[in-house]
């Protein structure tokens, strides 16, 4: 087991600035959180989508090609050109880049999910260095402490359009994060969400 001699990191830092997501990165930080209001135009042009046009892939890409990435997966779904549909693929690229740079790497891991049903549904700690989280529609992913086999007692949501990055079970170092996270539960039909879905790739993964 990796936690051998380890402390934990349980620290959330927030911010309505991009350069909050640097902060994961921190001592004692678990996740951070880039609080982020969404537009009223694109709000009322995502949500009005019916759940067969939404986007979807997932692709080996470098953070310079994953607009483009979008782009054609939009292209894809049939989704018509528009300012709506360029801030989407314009905000992938832009958080592809900013994650890039927070990791030091450039080849990523793209995935832009359509999720209907309760995927993801327990708290779990990824086994990645750290993924990047953006609910484009829908409710936003839920989170808290861990505490062994029992979910958190306190559990704290992203809002809809929010980005976060959370250290994952392989994030270098003598630090385990102690925080966990979920996909929101969803009761019965009629709620879509459009999930972006970060990770970076090691030496010899992928095709980017």
């Amino acid at each position: 087991m990796r936690d051998h001699g380890m402390t934990l990191a349980s620290g959330v830092a927030r911010g309505d600035r991009p350069a909050i997501l640097h902060h994961v990165t921190a001592p004692g930080q678990a996740a951070a959180i880039w609080q982020r209001p969404r537009d009223p135009g694109f709000a009322d042009w995502i949500d009005g989508l019916a759940p067969e046009s939404l986007p979807q892939t997932r692709c080996y890409c470098t953070a310079a090609r994953a607009r483009e990435m979008a782009q054609a997966a939009c292209a894809a779904a049939g989704l018509s050109a528009g300012p709506e549909r360029d801030m989407l693929c314009g905000d992938i690229g832009a958080l592809s880049a900013l994650f890039a740079q927070v990791m030091r790497r450039s080849a990523l891991h793209l995935r832009l999910d359509v999720v209907r049903d309760a995927a993801c549904r327990k708290f779990h700690l990824d086994h990645v260095p750290a993924r990047l989280l953006c609910s484009y529609r829908g409710s936003g992913t839920e989170y808290g402490l861990g505490r062994g086999r029992g979910d958190p007692l306190s559990v704290r949501r992203m809002a809809t359009g929010d980005a976060g990055i959370f250290r994952g079970a392989l994030w270098p170092g003598d630090e385990m994060s102690a925080l966990v996270h979920r996909s929101p539960p969803i009761v019965g039909p009629g709620e879509t969400r459009l999930l972006l879905v970060l990770d970076v790739l090691e030496a010899g993964q992928g095709g980017a």
